[in-house]
Formats: structure tokens, C-alpha cells, sequence
């Protein structure tokens, strides 16, 4: 089996997994993220910050991201384009969002942000002990987080993702942190 095959098959495993885990489990996950997040934003002192606007079974990081707008901290979530790239906008509101492509929603306001980012927020379906993670397979993040050296890279998954080693190739990208709680039941 190649590689290609070998993170399809993982993708469609890993896809089962988060639609099955228990919704009570899955709330007191996500809300543990959220704070682990913003404990270390508020630690490091982060001032912008890239985040993803939950999609489907991801982890839901809005009260995350309404707690870092009330503290006028600036997020900016990703529209996704076409030929795998990602025009970053700045949230302000949860009422200024649209839809987009893949299930994907965005801030409405079509200002594109170009500058840097304290922190990158990085969704994924599978993460590994090396702090390589594999993605829905079509390369928006990798394209982007190469051109962003300096931000702070942090993967967040539920620990059913955790996987031994992810399948990877030359531009699969390895992030700073995975934040991860095996003790929550």
C-alpha cells in the first residue's frame, strides 16, 4: 500500500471515529481545549491569532474565539480557495460569517488579512508523538503554515486520533505543540 492509500484509509477511519465519540464527552473535551488555549494566549501573550471556525465533528472552539474577540484579541479564520489555498480574513463578529466551500464558513468581510500570527490553531484527523498530523488531504494547511516559520504551530484533536505515526511526505509539516487530555471520561 502506498502512502497515498495508507492516509485515505486513515482519513475514512478516523472520520468513523469523531462521528461515534459520546456528545458529553465530546462538549467536555472541547470546552477543555478552549481552555488550554487560552491559558497559554494568556501566558505567552499573544496578540493574533489564526483559528479555524468549526466545520462538522471539529472540535468547537467558538467559545474560544468569542472569549479572545471580547478581549480584543485579533483572529483571523481562514476562506478556503481554490488551488489549496487559504485568503485569511479577520473575524469580528459571529454574526458577519458566510459560508463557504467543503462545509466551510468565513467572516464575511472580504478584507484580507496579510499579516503575522502569534499562534496558528491547526485543526487535523489524525496527530502523532512527532507533531505531525494528517488533514482532510487537500494540503491548505501544509501550503500555508510553510509560509507563516515564526507563529507558534499547535495541532488540537480528541484523543481517538492519536495514531502511532502518521503517514507523511516531503511537505507534510510538523507542528510546535499537540495538545492532547487522555484522563477526560
Amino acid at each position: 500500500m502506498d502512502i497515498l492509500d495508507l492516509k485515505k484509509d486513515l482519513r475514512k477511519e478516523m472520520l468513523i471515529k469523531r462521528v461515534k465519540l459520546d456528545p458529553t464527552y465530546k462538549k467536555a473535551y472541547d470546552l477543555w481545549i478552549c481552555e488550554q488555549l487560552e491559558a497559554l494566549i494568556e501566558e505567552k501573550n499573544y496578540k493574533t491569532i489564526h483559528a479555524y471556525l468549526t466545520m462538522g465533528k471539529e472540535i468547537d472552539i467558538t467559545p474560544l474565539l468569542k472569549n479572545l474577540l471580547a478581549k480584543n484579541i485579533t483572529v483571523i479564520t481562514p476562506k478556503t480557495l481554490p488551488k489549496r489555498k487559504l485568503e485569511n480574513r479577520t473575524l469580528t463578529s459571529f454574526d458577519d460569517i458566510e459560508k463557504g466551500v467543503f462545509g466551510t464558513t468565513h467572516p464575511a468581510n472580504p478584507k484580507e488579512y496579510t499579516g503575522t500570527f502569534d499562534l496558528i490553531i491547526v485543526p487535523g484527523l489524525a496527530f502523532d508523538n512527532k507533531n505531525y498530523r494528517l488533514g482532510y488531504g487537500g494540503g491548505y494547511y501544509d501550503n500555508f503554515l510553510v509560509n507563516h516559520p515564526n507563529a507558534y504551530k499547535i495541532g488540537i484533536f480528541y484523543p481517538i486520533q492519536k495514531v502511532e505515526n502518521v503517514p507523511t511526505e516531503a511537505h507534510d509539516f510538523c507542528l510546535n505543540e499537540i495538545l492532547i487530555n487522555n484522563n477526560l471520561h
